[in-house]
């Protein structure tokens, strides 16, 4: 009986550890949707928003104020500027920056 009931401790403690590190690797896409909005030159920089893909796609109403750097170290695998327009390559998580920029904007 002690044999088995430390098995279930030990399990119970395991799955606790589990949930732990799915809590903290899990990325809070409405924290970096606000950061990217900040790196873009603000809300009001940002004339309109797609998404394509793995691309996001934001026309702006001046590119000067944008961050290229910090918006690749927020996870962006490439950045092509046309004019007046950022095409930014974030892969899979493109659709949900740009849903919460939706919300934000």
């Amino acid at each position: 009986m002690d044999t088995w009931l430390q098995y279930l401790i030990i399990g119970i403690v395991l799955v606790i550890v589990c949930l732990i590190v799915l809590k903290l690797s899990k990325r809070d896409f409405r924290i970096e949707a606000n950061k990217l909005i900040g790196y873009l030159g603000g809300k009001d920089n940002i004339v309109s928003a797609e998404c394509n893909m793995s691309r996001f796609k934001v026309i702006l109403k001046d590119v000067s104020l944008v961050n290229k750097d910090a918006i690749e170290k927020l996870g962006a695998k490439g950045i092509v500027e046309i004019d007046n327009q950022l095409k930014i390559i974030f892969g899979k998580d493109a659709h949900q920056l740009k849903k919460y920029i939706d919300d934000i904007i």
